[in-house]
């Protein structure tokens, strides 16, 4: 049995680094639905911010979206400049390899994210999300993706199943 560690209380936001911030938000906003709630936000020559960052003279612009009930910071950094990512990097590799999004209709979402032409691994098994007699939908479906930079998401459509838990 696990115990709860005090002073969590749940995930606030999760940030992305990005090279285009308007292409992030076609993707963000259009392509996944997310909304805006608060003003961005830019910066440059700020040492409070260079210290919270860790990174020495950055310059970046940003904004906020909301999915649901998780909050995503897109960042484009100016300052200090970054190699590019390789749109094919492996889930495998280290560091934070995904963010799942629970949805409500894995297929509706799957088509949005191929008419914008983005990359899906594999398209979503939707047989495996049942109707029993009483017309309850039963287990899950979901694949993973890529944004228009590499980033891999992960769409997932979720009903009453002992294998994982909804949101």
């Amino acid at each position: 049995m696990s115990h709860r560690l005090p002073g969590v209380i749940g995930v606030h936001h999760i940030g992305v680094s990005v090279p285009d911030l308007s292409r992030a938000r076609e993707f963000y906003l259009d392509v996944l639905g997310a909304v805006e709630e608060v003003a961005p936000l830019s910066w440059a020559d700020n040492p409070f911010i260079d210290k919270v960052v860790g990174l020495e003279g950055s310059a970046a612009n940003q904004f906020f979206c909301r999915l649901g009930n998780l909050q995503i910071e897109v960042f484009q950094y100016d300052a200090p400049r970054q190699a590019p990512q390789d749109p094919r990097r492996g889930v495998n590799e280290y560091g934070y390899t995904h963010m799942a999004l629970q949805v409500e209709d894995v297929a509706a979402v799957h088509e949005r994210i191929v008419a914008a032409g983005l990359p899906v691994h594999t398209p979503p098994v939707l047989e495996a999300i049942t109707v029993d007699a009483q017309g309850v939908k039963h287990g899950y479906a979901g694949t993973y993706c890529r944004d228009f930079f590499g980033n891999v998401f992960e769409i997932l459509e979720i009903h009453e199943t002992p294998e994982i838990l909804p949101i």
